[in-house]
C-alpha cells in the first residue's frame, strides 16, 4: 500500500516560515519524482513544486524564490521548505509522487488524504 503522510502544518504570521515533510512508504522513494500541491478554499488543487530523482525543481510562479523542494531519499521523506509566507499561501498542502507512467498518484487513483493544514494570517 502506498502511503504518504504529509506534516509540519500549521498557523504563521505573514513573512514567517514553515517546513513540510511528507513521510513516504509503500513505494521505492529514490525512483519516483515526487511534487507538492495545494488547494486553498474554493480554489483548484494546484502544483505548487516538484522534484526528479535527480533533483531538479520547478516551481509555480507564485512561489519561486519563496520555497524550496528537497528530498532525502535515506528517509523516504520529501520536504518543503517554505520562506516569506503570504496569506494567500493559506491552503491545504498534499504530497504526491509521480508513477513510472508520469502520472501524479493521487491524483490517479483519487485519494488525496488529509494534507496539512497552512494558514497564514496576522
Amino acid at each position: 500500500q502506498v502511503q504518504l503522510v504529509e506534516s509540519g502544518g500549521g498557523l504563521v504570521q505573514p513573512g514567517g516560515s514553515l517546513r513540510l515533510s511528507c513521510a513516504a512508504s509503500g513505494i521505492t522513494f529514490n525512483i519516483n519524482a515526487m511534487g507538492w500541491f495545494r488547494q486553498a478554499p474554493g480554489k483548484q488543487r494546484e502544483l505548487v513544486a516538484t522534484i526528479t530523482t535527480g533533483g531538479s525543481t520547478d516551481y509555480a510562479d507564485l512561489v519561486k524564490g519563496r520555497f524550496a523542494i528537497s528530498r532525502d531519499n535515506a528517509k523516504n521523506t520529501v520536504y518543503l521548505q517554505m520562506n516569506s509566507l503570504k496569506p494567500e499561501d493559506t491552503a491545504v498542502y498534499y504530497c504526491n509522487l509521480k508513477t513510472r507512467a508520469s502520472a501524479w498518484y493521487r491524483e490517479a487513483h483519487d485519494f488525496w488524504g488529509q494534507g496539512t493544514q497552512v494558514t497564514v494570517s496576522s
